[in-house]
């Protein structure tokens, strides 16, 4: 089952299938390890949903919510 990772619950691994947006955005996401076929675990969401908090590679990221839903992954 694919979706964004905006939508994957706390505590939940997924995998990166596809990045979606362009030019700067998507460099930025692929500068920060999130890559096709990488691993993702969901740690934590901020009280207000901004920004996700997860691990990539064994280190620790916070991306927003916008950057989020430009990521696709399979649960």
């Amino acid at each position: 089952m694919t979706t964004n990772l905006r939508e994957v619950k706390i505590g939940n691994t997924c995998k990166v299938v596809k990045l979606h947006g362009e030019g700067a955005v998507k460099r930025r996401i692929m500068d920060m390890g999130i890559t096709k076929g990488v691993e993702v675990y969901v740690r934590k969401v901020a009280p207000l949903g901004d920004p996700i908090e997860l691990t990539v590679r064994g280190y620790e990221l916070s991306i927003r919510k916008a950057d989020a839903e430009t990521v696709e992954v399979e649960i």
